[in-house]
Formats: structure tokens, C-alpha cells, sequence
């Protein structure tokens, strides 16, 4: 009885750690982060469709807290495209997104070991053009990523934006 309490204590003691967010430095993190940041530079700096396409699944869903559910990535990229109508090349992005860098996670997904996806959260802001051309602060909100990893590609099938709170709401 003695042996079965030290176990369970010895599994609860590094439960916490062996399912930890990986360190900034692991290959997992890295790749995730960079390619959070061309997610976010496609659909925000240079509108590329292909690269958007290539980011999903195909039974993509967003799970938006002010904006609703949009399910399926043609669903997604048809309001992407709609965004991104009539912007000219070197025309100012009329919006920007700014990733907290310290708030960023990713947690590893694994079936019997073997490595499938993965959850990656954190926090951003977002900037918008004002009527002279400036960039004004706009709403900071939490995301969830679920990453697959797909025929040896990591995409997106998941996406969670939430908990948006405009930076006037913050003051008040």
C-alpha cells in the first residue's frame, strides 16, 4: 500500500512537468512560431492566398468570440479574399497584428508517443490605420491554435480568438 502511495505521489509531483509548454528553445516551438508569424504575414502584410490555402485544413474551423463560427477553409479564405479585394501592390496594410512575444506556448499533441499536432496559445494586439494615416491601438486578444500535422505539413484545424478587450476598455 506504502508502494502504491509513493507512485501516485511520484506521477503527481511531475505530472506538471511532463506536460509542460516546451521551452522557447525546442525545435517544435521554433517551427510553430515561425509558422504562426507567416500565417500572420500572409493574411495581414501581403494577402497571399496560396500561402493561406496551404495553412489549413480543408474542415478548417474559427471560433471567433465577437465574430462568430466560420466553418470550412473555403468558408475562411472567401472572406480572406474579400479583406484583401482591391489593395494595391505597396499599399499600406490598413491593419496589423502584434504577437506578444512572452505570451506565446505551444504544447505538444502525441498518440502513443508519436507526435500529431499541437496547441499553441498567447496574446496579440491589433493596429489600424486612422483617418491620416497613422496606426492607432486597437483590440488585444487571446488565441488558441490547434496545429496537425498533415502528410508532414503543419496546418492549422483550429482557431479560437477570444477574450478581445479594446484598449479603451482598458483604461476605463
Amino acid at each position: 500500500m506504502r508502494a502504491l502511495a509513493n507512485i501516485l505521489l511520484i506521477l503527481l509531483a511531475t505530472s506538471g512537468t511532463l506536460y509542460a509548454q516546451l521551452a522557447v528553445t525546442d525545435d517544435l516551438y521554433l517551427v510553430l512560431k515561425q509558422q504562426d508569424s507567416i500565417l500572420f504575414h500572409a493574411a495581414f502584410n501581403t494577402c497571399d492566398d496560396a500561402v493561406m490555402t496551404a495553412m489549413f485544413t480543408e474542415d478548417f474551423e474559427f471560433y471567433h468570440d465577437k465574430g462568430g463560427i466560420t466553418e470550412g477553409r473555403e468558408t475562411f479564405l472567401k472572406q480572406f479574399r474579400e479583406n484583401c479585394a482591391g489593395r494595391e501592390a505597396g499599399q499600406s496594410q490598413p491593419s496589423k497584428r502584434i504577437l506578444f512575444p512572452k505570451s506565446l506556448e505551444v504544447h505538444p499533441l502525441k498518440n502513443n508517443g508519436v507526435l500529431y499536432g499541437a496547441i499553441q496559445h498567447g496574446m496579440h494586439e491589433f493596429e489600424f490605420l486612422n483617418g491620416n494615416g497613422e496606426y492607432q491601438k486597437g483590440d488585444i486578444a487571446r488565441f488558441t491554435h490547434l496545429w496537425i500535422l498533415e502528410q508532414g505539413k503543419w496546418k492549422v484545424k483550429r482557431e479560437l480568438s477570444y477574450d478581445h478587450v479594446s484598449r479603451t476598455d482598458l483604461t476605463n
